[in-house]
């Protein structure tokens, strides 16, 4: 029961922060005249602050894959791997598409996603 409040509590502090976040922090910040200028001008500076607060929801929320499993027994390396590998899957998407292809995080946490995605089934 504690592994599945603690991740209860994850999946809520990661909405929370996502949408708090947002609505408090990122908009504000973006309003802001003297971000730094990168690619010709604040987009790319926006986009990936943007994508940087959401993937440390996704982070928690493979956390709380993590302790949902651990909840009916003893994880396998497999089992932790696939959940590693689907994690940094959704960071390499929220990455690309939020900004745009343009920081190259992507790349590598696909590779990292694949990767431990293939380690996973061996």
């Amino acid at each position: 029961m504690l592994y599945y409040v603690a991740a209860l509590l994850l999946v809520f502090i990661g909405v929370a922060h996502s949408y708090l976040g947002e609505r408090y922090l990122l908009i504000r910040l973006f309003r802001r005249d003297n971000l730094p200028k990168l690619y010709g001008g604040q987009t790319f500076t926006k986009n990936t602050l943007r994508f940087a607060w959401h993937v440390t929801t996704i982070a928690w929320w493979g956390f709380a894959a993590i302790l949902v499993h651990l909840s009916q027994g003893p994880l396998s390396a497999h089992v932790i791997a696939g959940i590693i590998g689907i994690t940094f899957l959704l960071h390499a998407l929220v990455s690309l598409v939020g900004a745009k292809g343009k920081h190259l995080s992507w790349l590598f946490f696909i590779a990292i996603g694949v990767l431990a995605l293939l380690a996973s089934t061996r």
